[in-house]
């Protein structure tokens, strides 16, 4: 049996729970809640933490597999202290584990971090919760460099960060302006890489909301729902910002930043995207790979590779436009063969795998009689392609959804014309049986 807590007793828990540390200003000594400063914020550099279950009920995570949402049922556990960081400041959540058990998502719920996982836990056993450190040190990089060149980007050409995104391979900062130039990105990521070379350290510090200091320090605002001290991140002699994030204690730790370009953003403004620490290292690599495969494929070396692909892709042009002229041709032969033959059928069926919907139109105009029933189909004999059914506008009418129900398709048709997708060419054998009944049958008539 799992022990439940009372509502009141549950309250004064979580309140002490979050009693983490204290802190001196002046002669005045303050409680700080560990809704500023979980395990993770206190030492963003710790990988497991020893801590108490305070709370375990049944919850529900909403993922997406392949492009299918599904919802995985669960519990929501929350923890005396953790050291796993929830969503927050623009940085994506940790992954872990506590006792072993896969961490799934972990988010904040006013004061408390919401850790998700599908095995419930005892209210009150000591627990040890432990970090993905690849994952916490790359977001930490990332968000430390961010803020980086951020400030960079505002002391030196006054363009204010308006939002920005932590992305899996790449990041970027919305500047609040039209253009950045070639040249200011070039000054902009020689000068953070030499705050980094230059060692600064990055302090964490924190603050009341009536501090003078809270005015002077750049924030985006703090959440509706703050309470207590405000955590800035101060990289010394560079930048103080309000954070809730965890960062590096040192620019060292970023290794380097490499600014890759930048795009046209929203209402006016440009995206600057950006790789930080050991995704520089990492983007390296898969341009090597890319680059060596490159050079085996076209046969030259690495500064001759575009013009080598701007070739081939003329080369291609060329090539689909002779082709689209031999099918035209080949259409046109097509229908004019069937049409001289002393003997011709009622039903005039064909598949081209290499045809496409210009070459089917183009044999259904040169037949082009209503006492002919043409079917026609390009693509894949046994996956899907592309149908069309013509003649007689009453009897397309008539057969054309039928046409398309057996081909497990979608299709429309009007004046004696119906064409569409086709999800089951295999079946297009069926059809023609399906054809070949109904003129047989309109002959006994």
């Amino acid at each position: 049996m799992k022990r439940v807590k009372s509502a009141s007793t549950a309250v004064i828990t979580s309140f002490l729970s979050r009693i983490t540390f204290c802190k001196t200003i002046g002669n005045l000594f303050f409680l700080i809640p560990s809704e500023m400063a979980f395990h993770c914020q206190r030492d963003c550099y710790a990988t497991e933490l020893l801590t108490e279950v305070v709370s375990c009920s049944p919850g529900n995570l909403k993922t997406e597999c392949g492009g299918k949402k599904e919802v995985m049922c669960g519990f929501n556990v929350l923890l005396k202290d953790t050291v796993l960081f929830p969503e927050g400041g623009g940085q994506p959540d940790d992954r872990g584990f506590i006792n072993e058990i896969p961490v799934l998502r972990i988010t904040r719920l006013g004061p408390d971090a919401v850790h998700f996982i599908s095995t419930p836990l005892e209210i009150g056993a000591q627990v040890l919760v432990k970090v993905d450190w690849e994952r916490r040190f790359d977001h930490m990089q990332q968000h430390s460099g961010q803020h980086l060149v951020t400030a960079i980007a505002d002391s030196l050409y006054g363009y204010k960060t308006t939002s920005w995104e932590l992305g899996r391979q790449r990041s970027f900062i919305e500047l609040d302006t039209p253009v950045v130039t070639v040249e200011q990105i070039d000054v902009i990521e020689k000068l953070v890489n030499q705050k980094i070379r230059e060692r600064v350290p990055v302090v964490v510090r924190l603050i009341t909301t009536d501090d003078p200091e809270f005015d002077m320090v750049r924030s985006r605002g703090l959440p509706d729902d703050h309470a207590g001290p405000v955590r800035i991140i101060d990289i010394q002699g560079v930048d103080a910002n309000m954070c809730c994030g965890t960062h590096v204690s040192n620019l060292s730790d970023l290794q380097m930043i490499k600014i890759l370009g930048t795009e046209k953003g929203k209402k006016n403004k440009t995206n600057l995207f950006f790789l930080a620490g050991e995704r520089v290292l990492k983007f390296a690599a898969r341009s090597f790979i890319v680059e060596k495969s490159l050079t085996s494929l076209l046969k030259n070396g690495p500064e001759e590779h575009i013009e080598a692909v701007e070739k081939l892709q003329k080369s291609v042009k060329v090539l689909q436009k002779n082709n689209l002229t031999l099918l035209r041709d080949l259409a046109v032969l097509t229908a004019q063969t069937f049409k001289s033959s002393a003997d011709r059928d009622k039903l005039f069926t064909l598949h081209r795998k290499d045809g496409d919907n210009e070459f089917m139109n183009i044999v259904a105009n040169e037949l082009g009689t209503e006492d002919i029933l043409v079917f026609l189909t390009v693509g894949d004999e046994k996956a899907s392609g592309l149908f069309l059914l013509s003649g007689a506008a009453d009897v397309v009418e008539q057969l054309g959804p039928r046409v398309s129900e057996l081909l497990d398709g979608k299709g429309a048709g009007k004046k004696g014309r119906f064409q569409g997708k086709a999800n089951k060419m295999s079946q297009r054998g069926n059809v023609e049986i399906l054809l070949r009944e109904y003129i047989n049958k309109k002959k006994e008539e």
